[in-house]
Parts: structure tokens; C-alpha cells; sequence
């Protein structure tokens, strides 16, 4: 790969915020986004990490290396137990760089909400205007946080990662994540929310999958807090988790948080949540996130509402619910997992003690060969554990 090589790199090998997200430049990209897209940290406490020990297991049966063959696979951490059993990294990836977790950061808002309700800053059953009046008038008028949570809210917005005009196209604008048009008028992530206007059915609906709508969320955790999302993000779970290096966020122009898409973490501290969710949500004596918030998650999805919503036949219409930005399977688990485009992953199956987080720079943001060979790899895993 000769992107971004050389002294300048030549014209055609430079990854810039134009090409950043697709093939060969998203290789380097996805573990370089500071250096195309501006972001804020995401504070780690360098004198409390959280040492992860060397584990042995015997993963022969798992035939990784085959499994892995057909993807272009950045990294892969599996913890078993809390030990390190499997750590290996491709592309110019290591285990110092923080890469790009896609719709993965939904999955780690939603961890951070149940810290907010715990403290009673944040009432899952309130409008959202509540919180962001401005919303009032908007498609978002009458949804609750807990639609916003589960995906649930009836706005219309067409989430196609292959369309070329459209509200996606601006939305990605808005987040700094494409080059803002000549002449274009720039709007921000909570600009943008003000332009959703209509909705296609009924709040606490079908699953129906709106990015923004997450984004969303942080606007609303901050004015619930009174704080910045990456230093709440950092307050509440990555000093407190023993994250063994600083994570970062992408920002849009006045500085929100990209919180559906733009978190960038190593591999180790991505494997590190999952083995804190298998321990109740606890690292040692401290508790992270409530005990009672992870249950509702592998337990209280609606499967109704993902069998009416627009994932269903992707997943190959599996037994599956979805609850506070986590993908929950039902059939040979639970296995509770966090998705992102273009192959990003963390799986928590409890049962066999099992965290795995896997980074990706698929060529496609989404398509149905790497999502089940993505699936199959960790299959495998699983079954070689059992």
C-alpha cells in the first residue's frame, strides 16, 4: 500500500477528506482520523490502567487465519475470562493506534446513558424536546429518549451509505466528514436536526435506523449534565474502565460530538468495555455502569419491532432485538454486540465469558459477504470456546 508514503506523498496517494472512507485510503484512514477530520480527546487516566494478562487458549479450531483471509481485517483482540488470548493487527495497524469504530460509538452512548439515569439526570421516558426545545415542530417532536435509545423514533431519513445526494450527504457534511460544496451554506450536527421535519410513521414504532438520531442523543446528554460528550464520555467510562490510552472523537465545526460514528479507540481498550460488560458492568470494586441498565439491554428489546424494522432480512432474519444501541441475538446466546460500517465489532457473548473486538477497512460500507464472514469468524470463535 503506498498511501500517504513518501515526502509529500504523491497527489494520487494522499488520503484526504474527499476519499477518506473508501478503498485503498481508508486502510491508513481509519487509524489516522485525526489527521483528516478535527477532533476532541477522550481523557484516559494514565495511572490507573487496567492491566489485561496473557491468557491461554488453545483457538486452533477456530481456523482465525482462514476466517480472516476474505477480509480486509485491521485488528483483532479476544479476551477470555479478562486474559488476552488473541491479538493480531494488519495494514499498518497497531496496538498503540486508535481506529475508527463506525456505528460502534452508538453502542458506547448507549453505555453512557445508563450512568446519566442512574443519577437521575436523565428521565428515558421524557420528550426529547424536553431537554432540546428547539426540537419543537421538528419530525422529532413527541419521541422519548427511550425511542431515541432503541431506534424507534418515525422520522423520515433514508440511511443508503451509496447515495450521492440527499439528506445523508448533508448530514455528512454537517459532521465535517465531507468536504463542505462551494457556495454551500454550512450547517453542524445540531443545525442539521432542525432540517428533519417529517416522519414516515408512528414514534416507538418499527426499528428504524437514523444515525442523527444518536447524535442527537449527545446534545441531549449534554444539556442534561451541563458537560462537553467527550469529557462526560471520559468521566464516566474511560477513566473509570483503566483505558490504557486517550480515545478521540470527530467533532463538526462548533465543535459537536459525532457520537454515532466518530469515537476512535485502540483495539485493547474497545476488547476492555466488552470484558467490563461481562463483569456486570464493574471493573474490581467499581461500578461503571449499572448492573440493571446491562440486563435491560440483553433482555428488554422489542422483538416486534425489529422484525418490522430495517434490519431484519440483512441479519438474515434472526431471532434479534435491539436495546440502548446494542444488537442483541437471541438464538445460541445471548450475544450482545455493537456494529459498525465497514467492519467494525464488539461481541460480548457472557457465556462463555468471551470479548472480541474486531477493527476493519472494508472496501463497502456495508454488504452482505463481510458482514457474514464477519459473523462466521466469530462463530467460530465461540464454538472453539465451547
Amino acid at each position: 500500500m503506498t498511501v500517504m508514503q513518501g515526502f509529500p506523498p504523491a497527489e494520487a496517494d494522499r488520503a484526504t477528506l474527499a476519499n477518506w472512507r473508501t478503498a485503498p485510503y481508508c486502510q491508513w484512514a481509519f487509524h489516522h482520523v485525526r489527521e483528516i477530520v478535527p477532533t476532541a480527546e477522550i481523557a484516559n487516566d494514565p495511572n490507573n490502567v487496567w492491566g489485561l494478562p496473557e491468557g491461554d487458549l488453545n483457538l486452533r479450531a477456530a481456523g482465525l487465519e482462514a476466517g480472516l483471509a476474505p477480509l480486509s481485517n485491521d485488528a483483532l483482540v479476544i479476551l477470555h475470562k479478562g486474559r488476552i488470548v488473541h491479538e493480531s493487527y494488519r495494514n499498518g495497524m497497531t496496538a498503540a493506534d486508535p481506529h475508527i469504530l463506525m456505528s460502534v460509538s452508538k453502542s458506547m452512548l448507549g453505555l453512557l446513558a445508563g450512568t446519566l439515569v442512574e443519577r437521575g439526570e436523565l428521565d428515558p421516558a421524557a420528550p426529547l424536546t424536553e431537554y432540546v426545545p428547539e426540537l419543537t415542530g421538528t419530525g422529532y417532536q413527541g419521541a422519548t429518549v427511550r425511542d431515541a435509545l432503541d431506534m424507534r423514533v418515525g422520522i423520515v431519513f433514508d440511511e443508503d451509505y451509496f447515495l450521492t445526494e440527499g439528506p445523508i450527504i448533508e448530514y455528512r457534511i454537517a459532521a465535517n466528514w465531507n468536504p463542505l460544496p462551494d457556495g454551500a451554506t454550512p450547517h453542524d450536527l445540531r443545525s442539521f436536526h432542525l432540517l428533519l421535519t417529517e416522519r414516515d410513521g408512528p414514534h416507538n414504532g418499527r426499528f428504524h435506523y437514523v444515525s442523527p438520531v444518536t447524535d442527537l442523543l449527545a446534545w441531549v446528554f449534554e444539556r442534561a449534565t451541563g458537560q462537553r460528550y467527550p469529557d462526560l464520555f471520559s468521566e464516566r467510562i474511560w477513566q473509570p474502565l483503566g483505558a490504557e490510552r486517550p480515545g478521540y472523537i470527530t467533532v463538526d465545526r462548533i465543535g459537536g460530538a459525532r457520537s454515532a460514528g466518530g469515537k476512535c479507540f485502540t483495539a485493547r481498550d474497545l476488547a476492555r468495555i466488552g470484558q467490563m460488560m461481562l463483569q456486570g458492568g464493574a471493573r474490581g470494586s467499581a461500578q461503571i455502569i449499572p448492573e440493571s441498565w446491562l440486563r435491560d439491554i440483553a433482555e428488554n428489546g422489542s422483538g416486534e419491532a425489529w422484525r418490522k424494522g430495517d434490519f431484519y432480512d440483512d441479519f438474515g432474519q434472526r431471532d434479534m432485538s435491539y436495546r440502548s444501541k446494542w444488537y442483541v441475538q437471541s438464538d445460541n446466546g445471548p450475544l450482545i454486540h455493537g456494529l459498525g460500517i465497514h467492519g467494525q465489532y464488539l461481541f460480548v457473548d457472557p457465556a462463555r465469558e468471551l470479548s472480541v473486538a474486531m477493527f476493519s477497512s472494508e472496501a463497502d460500507p456495508i454488504n452482505e459477504t463481510w458482514m457474514a464472514q464477519g459473523f462466521a469468524v466469530v462463530d467460530s470463535i465461540r464454538n472453539a470456546v465451547a
